[in-house]
């Protein structure tokens, strides 16, 4: 029997007191990951998953999550999820009900969770809706010289403008990203939970790493689970997951894993670099984390704590 134990990304304390307590009760990993994300996607002061995360640049929530199971494999994910307050359950659903499938996007995934008969809710919370306008007040008034911002014919040059916006508007202060949530069953068994807003005030219909196997999201129980939060794009190329356990596979530790992964990530040109994070668990329970920057933390709770213990990150 293995001792259960369920760690977290920033953040994701927010739910790990209730994927625990599951795992207590002799719930699978699964289980866990699933309570813990919801708790997460529930929490209205977060504003990078679920209810009251970040809008598109249309002023639109999209979200994107996923869930995989180490014994095989298996992987279920949405993106572009609109009206859905809980992606992680939705991905879920699609690991368990439409097993000839792992990945459903946009309309095809709304038609899903509809089927499955998940409820649906306003996602766009007056908090995150100021935020939004207040950046796209921002972004209008800024002036760079040489550039011409005012309306003007031509669908090309229309387009051209609301793309150069997007690129301006940055996420607003204080923690954000993505939410990992990896659990470590009684039984042994393992699974990746990953959910995300996405990057805020991204172009519609923006899909990063988090629903991607491989890029934020791998675990084979062989060697252990990992997944990414931060720059979505780099982790597609990079395939950080999954790198990080390969690496595991050949005797790292998971902290040492999640820093040479990101060093590889990191020799990968990008004009929009920014910050990429690594999580990482072990058949064993030895857990660990990497990141770009000294202070980053990760959350870990195992059958006998009553609460989160926060984790350093290796700096990579």
């Amino acid at each position: 029997m293995a001792e259960p134990v369920i760690i977290g990304s920033e953040r994701s304390e927010a739910g790990l007191a209730a994927g625990m307590e599951t795992l207590r009760r002799g719930g699978s990993a699964l289980d866990a990951v699933e309570v813990a994300l919801r708790a997460c996607e529930d929490n209205l002061d977060d504003h990078y998953v679920g209810t009251s995360g970040l809008p598109n640049a249309q002023g639109v929530v999209e979200l994107d999550a996923s869930v995989m199971t180490g014994s095989d494999r298996r992987f279920g994910a949405v993106a572009a999820l609109r009206g859905y307050p809980h992606p992680v359950s939705v991905a879920r659903a699609v690991l368990e009900r439409l097993p000839q499938h792992s990945l459903l996007v946009g309309e095809g995934a709304a038609m899903f969770a509809k089927e499955c008969g998940f409820g649906t809710a306003e996602l766009l919370t007056e908090t995150s809706r100021r935020l939004w306008r207040e950046r796209l007040a921002a972004a209008s008034a800024e002036s760079v010289e040489g550039e011409n911002t005012a309306a003007t014919s031509g669908d090309r040059r229309y387009r051209q403008q609301a793309l150069d916006l997007v690129r301006r508007l940055p996420p607003h202060d204080g923690p954000w990203g993505t939410i990992n949530v990896i659990a470590l069953d009684a039984s042994g068994e393992m699974c990746v939970g990953v959910s995300t807003s996405g990057y805020p005030y991204k172009y519609p219909g923006r899909v990063g790493d988090s629903a991607v196997p491989g890029a934020g999201n791998w675990c084979d129980l062989r060697a252990g689970g990992a997944a990414c939060t931060g720059r979505g794009e780099l982790a597609m190329r990079g395939g950080t997951a999954r790198t990080v356990v390969d690496l595991m596979a050949g005797g790292a530790d998971p902290a040492g894993a999640c820093a040479a992964a990101l060093r590889e990530a990191a020799g990968l040109p990008d004009d929009f670099r920014a910050e990429l994070r690594a999580l990482a668990l072990a058949p064993d329970g030895r857990h660990g984390g990497a990141s770009g920057q000294r202070g980053s933390v990760y959350q870990v709770m195992t059958a006998g704590c009553t609460q989160p213990r926060t984790c350093a990150r290796r700096v990579a």
